[in-house]
């Protein structure tokens, strides 16, 4: 409960500072903003534009086009990068060629595979899923990688001894024990999909359906900074909910499962 009010005192006082700043306190006496609404929207604009375009249904709509987007590549680059990390911890061949790829590609940002989807793929939603899946991919391939080789040796080496083929006991055994690096994997993987898509709406216009992404790059064009303001705050909220509802009790629960958990 201490948290809970300590954030929620916080996030209060930036807004009111916010407020402060764009005029939006005009009954304590402060009614001069400092910035141009077509700098810094106030909180009464950003709070209204929400309200009215979740009324109307876009918002609503725009969202679960989007997250059916994301659920669907990051699906997919789970689907792919946990076996690939599993075998680049088992062998050092893959290890040294497609783990080192990974390494790479980790470290390049989303934005970059845009202009190879387009060309690819067109003006379609495989080119947003594309990008949504290298942004996955290789963040779940080197958490699995090294979460299976941070696995006590002796773990396996009991399980051989009770009859064990090599590949029952990475499957049934070493997998499982890593488990809560994986889950830190997928959620680190979750962030950069979350990202990736952002940047590949913001830049491929899909006549399917209109995501998130491409209202806060049109909020731009019009220069309706409130409506950029206010998808921001979206998806920052989508993405505190996603780690505090999914990733972060999973990732406990299974730390206190094998014994690694921590006091706050």
């Amino acid at each position: 409960m201490k948290n809970i009010l300590q954030t929620c005192l916080f996030f209060g006082a930036l807004v009111l500072v916010w407020a402060a700043l764009t005029g939006d306190l005009a009954f304590l006496g402060l009614e001069d903003a400092l910035w141009s609404p077509y700098v810094l929207p106030s909180p009464t604009m950003v709070a209204q534009y929400l309200w009215d375009n979740t009324l109307n249904g876009k918002i609503p709509l725009s969202m679960l086009i989007t997250l059916r987007r994301l659920l669907i590549g990051y699906a997919i680059g789970l689907v792919i990068g946990v076996p690939l990390g599993m075998l680049a911890a088992r062998f050092r061949a893959v290890r040294n060629t497609l783990g080192v790829l990974g390494l790479g590609f980790q470290g390049l940002p989303s934005v970059c595979w845009v202009p190879l989807a387009c060309i690819w793929f067109g003006q379609t939603e495989a080119a947003l899923l594309f990008v949504v899946i290298m942004g996955t991919l290789w963040s779940v391939l080197l958490s699995t990688e090294n979460g299976i080789r941070n696995v006590p040796p002796i773990y396996a080496r009991a399980a051989s001894t009770m009859g064990s083929s090599p590949l029952h006991t990475l499957v049934f055994v070493t997998l499982p024990a890593s488990a809560p690096f994986v889950v830190s994997g997928m959620k680190q993987g979750w962030a950069f999909a979350w990202r990736s898509l952002m940047a590949a709406e913001i830049y491929v216009s899909v006549v399917s359906g209109f995501g998130i992404g491409q209202y806060l790059h049109y909020g731009r064009e019009l220069q309706r900074m409130h409506q950029v303001v206010g998808i921001m705050f979206i998806i920052i909220i989508v993405g505190l909910l996603a780690d505090k509802i999914l990733f972060s009790p999973a990732e406990a629960w299974l730390h206190r499962r094998w014994g690694t958990g921590k006091n706050d």
